[in-house]
């Protein structure tokens, strides 16, 4: 390991942690797990086997991700949050099966959102706190609520910069982006 984890961190022999990572109180990356360079974990956050967390990114409090979530450069995971991995759980049985999850570069996830397995969240679109993703959101796009719907559209800084739920606006770049000074 490269990164730095605190002393009641378990990071499993196997496990691959870029330069510059954080790991916090009490988390757990497992073997097979890869987390790319200057990310975050905070306290209580779980990494499954075979999970791919890419660079910088951060992970708020009591965050699992489970085998079968792969997330991308520059995203955040708002404290709380949840990914699934099996479309029908069970206690008891053998014949479960992971389903993917995509959580591509510069997305935000809020607090408390559930994402069900499946999705795949686009670039630099934001899942706004509570709301629980059942449908691929697109880039650049705002959903909220239970279950998610479209809201809006975002900046890559994570402004708001159209309210319209269906239709994109022709810049998605908001005032302060494009003056230079976001």
């Amino acid at each position: 390991m490269s990164g730095a984890a605190h002393e009641t961190a378990i990071v499993e022999p196997g496990a691959t942690v870029g330069d510059g990572t954080r790991i916090w109180h009490h988390s757990h990356v497992r073997a097979g797990a890869s987390i790319g360079a200057d990310s975050s974990l905070g306290k209580n956050v779980y990494v499954d086997s075979d999970v791919t967390i890419g660079s910088r990114v951060k992970i708020q409090n009591n965050v699992s991700v489970y085998h079968g979530v792969t997330v991308g450069d520059d995203v955040f995971l708002g404290p709380s949050c949840v990914f699934t991995n099996d479309r029908y759980p069970r206690a008891a049985g053998a014949d479960w099966q992971v389903v993917p999850t995509q959580v591509a570069q510069g997305a935000s996830v809020g607090a408390n959102a559930t994402v069900v397995c499946g999705v795949t969240l686009g670039e630099w679109c934001v899942v706004g706190a509570g709301a629980v993703v059942t449908r691929d959101v697109l880039s650049h796009q705002l959903v909220l609520g239970n279950p998610a719907r479209p809201a809006g559209w975002v900046c890559r800084c994570g402004r708001v910069v159209s309210r319209d739920p269906q239709q994109p606006p022709p810049s998605l770049q908001c005032p302060e982006c494009a003056g230079g000074e976001g």
